[in-house]
């Protein structure tokens, strides 16, 4: 299914508001007929009065402008399911979200700074097959190998430094976990996006990098931070409170460890890319990719998607021409069958 014209569900609001002008004006009829009579004697003046009507009535109207609503978002469903041939690259994007990451010495922080890059290489992928990891002390996987672009960028915004409670930055783990990734063994164009600040490392990870490359898999690096470092900020409710401080009591200056990335690209024949210029790491990214061979597969996805629209529009104007007919009186077939209980 597919919402062609998400921002007229804004139309629903006026349904709240029918329902706060209605409450308003049955309690100033009633103040206004109290001041004329007591409520017995206006029974007696008006017995074809019907407490139950003017509820219908706004009830019918409230689902008019809800199917209205729908008619103007048209509600698009696919009719058939068919297979497509694709060809591309499997791509697994490991994010660093341990602590260091939090370092503001590149705008936002590191690890906003790392989703920007994520969301910018998925926005100029065209048919590429992709899966997140999330890593600190532990490796933790965070979206399959899909084509789902959306669901990708999804995954990667509610990722933050609170999801892994190890700390760290468990390099070979996340390599590890990216072997599971690919389900192909003859495929070739295997690649690893790792983004990392790269400090606080395992030393086994240039090991299982070169274990990663024996399996055809290639690593490329992106190193986020400054060679200088920063602190990390210890922030609540949005603002720094303090910064991160070690067991001395010093501030805690963490800083771009490019060695270490590169040295896991080189093993498993990648290179390591600065991730400062987030044009020129989307551009470079291109040009590996462009060269690599593409592998066929297979994709399911809905087609000949059909509008709905009309469906809800007719329920629209049916139920506006039945408030319009529907009398706030008692009618005689119902007040015979007295299903309100309004007879008195």
């Amino acid at each position: 299914m597919q919402l062609e014209e998400k921002i007229w569900f804004w139309l629903l609001l006026v349904i709240p508001i029918l329902v706060v002008l209605f409450t308003i004006v049955q309690l100033w009829k009633r103040h206004a007929q109290n001041k004329f009579a007591n409520q017995r004697i206006i029974k007696r003046l008006s017995p074809n009065r019907s407490h139950f009507k003017p509820i219908l009535k706004l009830i019918v109207l409230c689902l008019a402008f809800g199917c209205l609503a729908i008619a103007m978002v048209n509600p698009k469903i696919g009719t058939k399911l068919e297979t497509v041939k694709r060809q591309g690259v499997d791509i697994v994007f490991a994010v660093d979200v341990s602590k260091s990451m939090l370092a503001e010495d590149i705008a936002p922080n590191r690890l906003e700074k790392a989703k920007q890059l994520v969301t910018q290489i998925v926005n100029n992928l065209a048919s590429d097959r992709i899966g997140i990891i999330a890593y600190a002390g532990k490796a933790f996987p965070q979206l399959p190998i899909t084509t789902d672009y959306a669901a990708a960028k999804m995954f990667l915004q509610n990722m933050n430094t609170d999801m892994l409670s190890s700390q760290g930055t468990a390099i070979n783990e996340a390599i590890n976990l990216s072997k599971t990734y690919f389900d192909d063994e003859e495929q070739t164009n295997r690649v690893l996006i790792i983004i990392s600040d790269g400090e606080d490392h395992s030393e086994e990870a240039a090991a299982v990098a070169e274990e990663a490359d024996a399996e055809g898999i290639r690593i490329f690096t992106i190193g986020v931070g400054d060679i200088k470092g920063g602190p990390i900020p210890e922030k609540r409710n949005g603002v720094v409170t303090s910064y991160k401080k070690n067991s001395q009591g010093e501030t805690v200056i963490t800083r771009l460890n490019e060695e270490t990335l590169q040295n896991i690209a080189n093993e498993a024949n990648g290179a390591y890319i600065n991730g400062k210029n987030t044009k020129d790491v989307v551009e470079a990214i291109r040009e590996i990719l462009n060269k690599m061979d593409k592998t066929e597969f297979e994709a399911k996805q809905f087609s000949d998607f059909k509008d709905q629209f009309q469906w809800f529009l007719g329920a629209a104007i049916l139920l506006l021409f039945l408030d319009i007919f529907l009398l706030e009186r008692r009618t005689a077939w119902l007040k015979k069958l007295n299903l309100f209980n309004e007879n008195f």
